[in-house]
């Protein structure tokens, strides 16, 4: 039995690499089941022995792409977000970044940037409230705020392959996560680095 559920494993894995590979070069409109099957070297019906359709084979990467709780950044302390903060959703980043470098791209789900921050909202929702007295509503705006700012920094600095430095990348979304992005504004006070 335990030998079967390895097999079963394997076939359904290779199917995803075989999906995987056309994906990261092509929109998903433009995959077939055939392809993947052909690809993969199985016929059409062990393909739906795992998955309903192309679709259902990208949800299920996605899902396992979405953070689990061990892999989510420290809670925030005392509503402040920290440079430690910025630096594991960094590495929480940089860890999956094969999978998400394409599922964000511009072939990539475009669903999936609120899949993602979603995931990470609603845990720490619900991690902050165990903390008890948490004026949901605010806390849910400030995440969707502080998610997407950094989720689209993330996007732009690995996907233009920015050779920024990890400690200079978490000083920029610290800083512009503190609010010092409108004082630099007004003032006008910018360091140009190269």
């Amino acid at each position: 039995m335990h030998k079967h559920s390895e097999t079963s494993e394997r076939t359904r894995q290779n199917l995803i690499d075989a999906f995987w590979s056309l994906y990261t070069t092509r929109r998903i409109e433009k995959i077939t089941v055939r392809e993947i099957t052909t690809k993969a070297g199985y016929n059409r019906g062990t393909f739906y022995e795992y998955f309903c359709d192309v679709y259902d084979v990208l949800e299920q990467i996605e899902a396992q792409a979405l953070p689990s709780f061990g892999e989510l950044p420290p809670i925030l302390d005392a509503g402040e977000v920290t440079p430690v903060f910025v630096t594991s959703f960094l590495s929480l980043y940089r860890d999956k970044l094969t999978v998400y470098d394409v599922l964000l791209g511009d072939k990539g789900d475009p669903a999936f940037q609120r899949k993602l921050k979603n995931s990470i909202k609603s845990t720490l929702l619900e991690m902050l409230s165990k903390k008890g007295n948490v004026n949901f509503i605010e806390v849910d705006l400030m995440l969707e705020y502080i998610l997407s700012g950094l989720i689209g920094i993330l996007i732009y600095a690995f996907q233009n392959r920015q050779n920024i430095p990890e400690d200079q990348l978490v000083s920029i979304i610290y800083n512009l996560l503190q609010g010092d992005m409108s004082h630099k504004l007004q003032g006008g006070a910018f360091t140009i680095r190269s």
